[in-house]
């Protein structure tokens, strides 16, 4: 490839690019003037379980919840790992 080319080809990559831009800047300005009028089909792109919000416990919630770790578990399970039971 000599420079000729290489400059042709570097020139028509970038003009490409530049093209595409335009386009899609295009596509976005026409979306936004008619997304006050768009109607939606009722199609996602996402499956539905990725729209679900999520409920974290509340403070009275968790005060509800008995502690459930002991001393005793604790020391079983160290006890355990050094090879005793």
């Amino acid at each position: 490839m000599d420079m000729d080319q290489a400059a042709v080809f570097l020139a028509g990559s970038i003009l490409t690019v530049m093209g595409f831009l335009v386009i899609l800047g295009g596509v976005l300005i026409a979306n936004n003037l008619v997304a006050k009028y768009w109607k939606s089909w009722g199609w996602q792109w996402m499956p539905s379980w990725t729209y679900e919000t999520h409920r974290f416990m509340t403070r009275e919630e968790a005060e509800k919840i008995a502690p459930h770790l002991k001393e005793e578990d604790d020391s079983r399970r160290s006890n355990q790992s050094q090879g005793k039971s």
